[in-house]
């Protein structure tokens, strides 16, 4: 089995300034955060050496920079002509890598871990995709601490005496074992048909979800998603988007992200108020349905069932009923707010085009007027004008008969 014992810090210095010349220190971590966190130190040699099989090395790998869209399964599946060879193997998460998580694995023997690194050292996960498997040889893992977040019960306990899916003893000399990030072991052949990424015993899913932010203020805080149309927006005690996202959009219902509860602007209350009980304003529950009912059960009170079912079809038929009118209810409201919509819009736009129109109108009345005006001044211009050339015609008129009266005088002069 791996090695338990515990490190101080004098002692893992001085490990390390010892191994600073041989080997690479590498920290690691596993458990369920929210309840046990167990963390590591890991002796591995470093890649830059001379040999391809480095000296003083035992049958013990690691397999640093798996893909966490990889499951348990994927993973038994990509080593799976070495499966038989490996005696257990670890899921653990490196300090360094928070998309991704490494595998330790011990083989039964020194030739099987020299194969297992020729042969997948540097061989892609998949060939859709161009993730590389690292593998390194490990010298020694040695754990240096565990943080308890909260007392574990019975069913997320560390040592499992027995396989959770097959029962049967955990004896690594006739089967793999494999423990997953949340320390609970299984045979590798159990946890190899397991098809989620999840594990089977606690439900721990090693593939994290992505933090969501706000779609204004980016931040991750107090986060509030609208159920109608998907906005994300921090809540009144941040930047306070979401409730401008209601004003703006009249959408009452957002869900809280870290508790996954549906809040009612309009109402300022929560709608789990809808299945609280009218007397002490507790939330309603549902009786579940007894499952020896039909082989006849003696510990239990069955002998009502008819009435308990009764009961339980009319709390599910009210519970029903209730939501749906406020399903309709809130659809309705949304049509009127949507109508207001369209209606302002519609009145903005006419509103819009009469003014448009009256500028239009406008215009082209003066410029309709200015050319008015411009033929005017044009006419009296050439009115000024005829009159000054009809004074100048009577002028001239007057004075061709003076030269032809003296013309006239001069011929008679010449004759004489």
């Amino acid at each position: 089995m791996w090695s338990s014992s515990r490190v101080s810090e004098a002692e893992e210095e001085k490990q390390s300034e010892s191994c600073s010349f041989s080997t690479s220190l590498f920290n690691f971590s596993s458990g369920n955060p929210r309840i046990e966190e167990t963390r590591g130190l890991m002796h591995v040699f470093p890649e830059d050496t001379p040999s391809s099989l480095p000296v003083g090395r035992k049958p013990l790998a690691c397999v640093v920079g798996v893909p966490n869209h990889m499951t348990y399964a994927d993973f038994c599946q990509f080593c799976g002509s070495f499966i038989h060879h490996i005696l257990e193997m670890r899921i653990v998460r490196m300090d360094f890598m928070e998309d991704r998580y490494s595998v330790l694995i011990r083989f039964d023997q020194q030739h099987s871990t020299d194969a297992f690194y020729n042969h997948y050292n540097g061989r892609r996960f998949s060939s859709l995709e161009d993730e590389m498997c690292r593998v390194v040889f490990t010298l020694d893992v040695q754990y240096t601490g565990s943080i308890e977040h909260a007392q574990p019960s019975n069913a997320t306990s560390t040592e499992q005496p027995t396989c959770p899916v097959c029962l049967e003893r955990l004896d690594q000399d006739t089967s793999g074992i494999l423990t997953t990030i949340c320390n609970h072991s299984f045979h590798s052949s159990c946890i190899s048909k397991w098809a989620d990424s999840s594990c089977p015993v606690c439900r721990y899913c090693q593939q994290q979800a992505e933090k969501s932010i706000c779609f204004v203020c980016q931040t991750t805080e107090n986060l509030w998603i609208c159920v109608i149309c998907g906005f994300v927006g921090c809540g009144r005690y941040k930047g306070g988007h979401a409730i401008i996202h209601w004003k703006e959009t009249q959408h009452c219902y957002s869900l809280e992200v870290e508790t996954k509860r549906v809040w009612d602007y309009v109402g300022d209350n929560y709608v789990h108020r809808l299945i609280q009980s009218k007397t002490d304003g507790k939330l309603v529950e549902l009786n579940a349905h007894c499952v020896h009912e039909d082989s006849g059960c003696g510990s239990c009170s069955c002998g009502d069932n008819v009435m308990r079912e009764a009961m339980l079809n009319s709390k599910v038929e009210a519970i029903v009923n209730e939501y749906n009118e406020l399903l309709a209810t809130q659809l309705e409201n949304q049509k009127l707010y949507f109508e207001s919509l369209l209606q302002q819009v519609e009145q903005e736009t006419e509103r819009k085009i009469s003014v448009a129109a009256q500028k239009a109108v406008s215009l082209k009345q003066q410029k309709i007027q200015s050319k008015i005006d411009r033929c005017n001044k044009e006419k009296k211009f050439l009115d000024e004008l005829n009159e000054n050339l009809l004074k100048n015609e009577e002028i001239w008129k007057a004075k061709i008969l003076e030269i032809e009266e003296r013309e006239k005088k001069a011929l008679r002069l010449t004759n004489a």
